[in-house]
């Protein structure tokens, strides 16, 4: 049973979250800038707050983050409410963490009702990349990398493929006073998410994590800073830039992550006021790049799995030219809107970088 709701949580009136027990599963971003508290908060005021599923560890932190919990953790639970903020990538962290406890529902016979506040994405309606076209794991959607989506179109479409039969109610972003005052960015939605342009950098540049060169990781500016110790840097001239984007030599030691305490050199990427970038292709061509020119560089097979498209690992293997890549990443792109239509439960519609 899905529900999409133009009201907020607080005026919701059914009997899971009125009278029962409920549990929250939320990140930093649950702030609630109209009443001052966080979701929890509110639950806990009326008494009827079970459980908080929030990250293991700071809100901002050097290491990479998640929200644990077990099947068992959802036991005795009569609803769920689901508010953190996406980023627009299907690979983000706490997007896969909403999925596994999408998936962990769907495994029990009788469970808690599930309520999305949903938020708009900071990475807007753009589309890039492809549909996995190789398992990844089960908590990845089957979604471009940049998917163009809020998070409750994404657990209405993941819901579907998996079959889930239980109650999941989207409570709309345009019922929040907090997404009328906030850009969806305000609020850092991880440490590695800290501003205005790392969703637009973030589906390429989160690539780079599984490679020998780092994205800026344990710097203020991450996705927008890529190097290595190895790497030297040259005329900006010979390296691939596509409109949109300039590129600057720079230099960094990261505080925390690869290379943490050791000094980089490489690039900061600058995006140019209103630019369309396809942070995707451009990670693909520097990649290709780099792996030409520096024996150090490596690309682990985790990358592999989180691209998960032969197309785009033949490339990177060298085995194919770019504008078959750029040509096979159009259609994937055109063959993912068509898909996503069926989910949209806002007036826009996902779109293609032309």
């Amino acid at each position: 049973m899905f529900s999409f709701r133009t009201t907020p949580i607080e005026d919701q009136l059914d009997k899971s979250l009125r009278d029962g027990r409920v549990g929250v599963f939320c990140t930093q971003n649950c702030w609630d800038t109209a009443e001052g508290r966080y979701l929890f908060e509110y639950f806990d005021q009326q008494g009827r707050l079970e459980r908080v599923f929030r990250p293991r560890d700071t809100e901002l932190t050097p290491g990479t983050n998640h929200i644990e919990f077990s099947l068992q953790d959802l036991e005795g639970l009569d609803a769920i409410v689901v508010e953190i903020q996406d980023v627009g990538s299907r690979y983000f962290n706490f997007t896969r963490d909403v999925m596994r406890l999408l998936s962990f529902r769907a495994r029990m016979e009788e469970g808690p009702s599930i309520y999305i506040v949903d938020h708009l994405n900071p990475a807007g309606r753009t589309v890039e990349g492809t549909i996995p076209a190789l398992d990844s794991d089960l908590w990845t959607p089957k979604v471009a990398h940049r998917h163009g989506l809020t998070l409750g179109e994404l657990c209405n479409l993941y819901c579907n493929e998996i079959g889930a039969k239980y109650p999941l109610h989207v409570i709309s972003a345009l019922a929040s006073q907090t997404n009328k005052q906030l850009l969806p960015w305000t609020i850092a939605p991880a440490s590695d998410i800290p501003g205005l342009f790392t969703c637009d950098l973030y589906s390429g540049g989160g690539l780079w994590n599984n490679t020998t060169i780092t994205p800026g990781i344990g710097t203020s500016r991450p996705y927008e800073y890529i190097g290595a110790p190895f790497i030297k840097p040259e005329n900006v001239r010979y390296i691939p830039t596509p409109a949109g984007v300039l590129m600057r030599p720079c230099t960094f030691t990261p505080a925390a992550g690869r290379y943490a305490g050791e000094k980089c050199y490489g690039y900061q990427l600058m995006l140019l006021p209103g630019a369309q970038y396809h942070s995707l292709l451009h990670t693909l061509l520097l990649m290709r790049f780099f792996s030409e020119r520096y024996s150090q560089f490596e690309m682990f097979d985790s990358l592999h799995v989180k691209l998960a498209d032969p197309v785009l690992s033949e490339y990177l293997r060298g085995g194919i030219t770019y504008d078959v890549v750029q040509e096979h990443v159009k259609v994937e792109e055109q063959k993912w809107i068509r898909k996503a239509k069926r989910f949209l439960l806002y007036d826009d519609a996902p779109y293609r970088i032309k």
